[in-house]
């Protein structure tokens, strides 16, 4: 039997040890790993939980993290709630065996601190990571603040275990700023996280002998494409799911969780769309705004990544005020527009108001993003809502230095 933790009513906390916080109280049977920056001490923090008897679940050393998911895929389809933790490279090694996670509908949380890719090699934070994996059949959520990563992550077994979605779960978390940087967060007591996540329902579980299963089937083009299409049905229709468990949380914790979250937004004339712990910024620079210049200015940030939150984008995007919108993708593009602009973009096609949408690729390895250079951004799109067409290229770079670069300008309204 598990030993108790000894939990105040509010703690100073980093992002990772949250989260592993978090994988404890779930009390997950398997979580296999490789360390990596920086989402190390989530796994070192869950094999010291091991250790010390406050968990009953299994601390597995691998030898890489595409073997760290593989462990994860097993321990899974055997019948255990399963759990990891990854960043960067890691992540990038991992993700070819994220593709037989989903298509297995095996719940594994992955909570991914994200980090730039190399080359060349950094350890600071960027949505590198984020972006890659967002398109293999994952849910995707997150977190703003460590506070978030570790509700989100109690969030996360609820929502993937669920006999209506039975799909993986990534949260992600920005790498040292929200990782590493500590904060006051107030924890669930034990019992109350455990009885919030439940007791864990194994579907198709292979060690089940009086009804032999096949995981990793291989099918050609007699049955492939039904696998994917229902799959991907399950992930799109998981929105439902979703939402009900952010409302049972709201319900036990008085914490408000929503697929897309907005700031501001009723009276916006520019907004800013922007992910992670940047939103804080985004937000504060935005108040000071309104407040010093009169700006009406607000702020998207969705919290949801996949499934992509398209209803709720375009009706936040679908008011008569919004003139001009920014995206703001903290991923370098590699020749093309930033993901999120795409998607904004396409979400704004939809509506009647199709504001003029713009895109900044910024905070690239790590580079800082202030409440100045948030504000900057937020008057330039003024600029174009007053002169009612684009008055820049249309994707910048926001904070490089050297010569101005930008690209596709335009001609509209000229």
């Amino acid at each position: 039997m598990a030993k108790e933790f000894d939990l105040n009513e509010v703690e100073v906390w980093d992002g990772n040890y949250a989260a592993s916080q978090a994988l404890r109280q779930a009390q997950v049977d398997v979580v296999a790993a490789y360390p990596i920056t920086p989402s190390t001490p989530i796994v070192e923090n869950y094999g010291g939980y091991e250790a010390n008897g406050y968990v009953d679940g299994q601390f597995v050393m691998v030898e890489s993290e595409h073997a760290a998911m593989s462990g994860c895929i097993g321990a899974a389809a055997s019948g255990g709630r399963v759990a990891t933790a990854t960043s960067s490279q890691g992540f990038a090694l991992m993700a070819e065996v994220l593709y037989q996670a989903s298509g297995m509908r095996l719940p594994i949380v992955l909570t991914v601190v994200n980090r730039a890719l190399a080359s060349p090699l950094n350890v600071r934070g960027d949505h590198s990571d984020m972006y890659l994996g967002r398109d293999s059949g994952w849910i995707n959520t997150d977190a703003f603040n460590s506070q978030e990563a570790y509700d989100l992550t109690l969030c996360a077994f609820k929502i993937g275990e669920n006999l209506d979605v039975r799909l993986p779960v990534m949260v992600h978390q920005d790498g040292f700023t929200t990782s590493h940087k500590a904060q006051n967060v107030k924890p669930l007591k034990d019992a109350e996280a455990y009885k919030f996540v439940g007791d864990y329902k194994p579907v198709d579980d292979m060690l089940d002998f009086t009804r032999p299963v096949t995981h990793g089937a291989q099918t050609e083009e007699d049955w492939h494409f039904e696998h994917k299409a229902r799959q991907h049905k399950a992930l799109m229709d998981s929105t439902k799911v979703i939402d009900e468990v952010f409302a049972e949380f709201k319900t036990l914790t008085g914490r408000e969780y929503k697929r897309v979250e907005s700031y501001m937004m009723e009276d916006a004339e520019v907004a800013m769309v922007v992910l992670g712990s940047s939103v804080e910024t985004a937000v504060l620079a935005a108040q000071e705004l309104r407040e010093k210049e009169g700006v009406k200015v607000g702020v998207i940030a969705p919290r949801v990544f996949r499934p992509f939150p398209f209803d709720l984008i375009r009706e936040e995007l679908d008011r008569e005020s919004l003139k001009a919108v920014v995206c703001m993708d903290k991923s370098a593009p590699g020749g093309a527009m930033g993901a999120l602009f795409n998607e904004i973009s396409a979400a704004s096609l939809t509506t009647k108001a199709r504001p003029m949408i713009t895109n900044y690729i910024y905070g690239l390895g790590g580079r800082d993003f202030s409440v100045e250079e948030a504000q900057r951004i937020m008057k330039e799109q003024k600029a174009h809502a007053d002169a009612g067409h684009i008055t820049t290229e249309i994707q910048q770079f926001s904070g490089v230095r050297g010569p101005k670069l930008g690209f596709f300008e335009t001609r509209r309204g000229k």
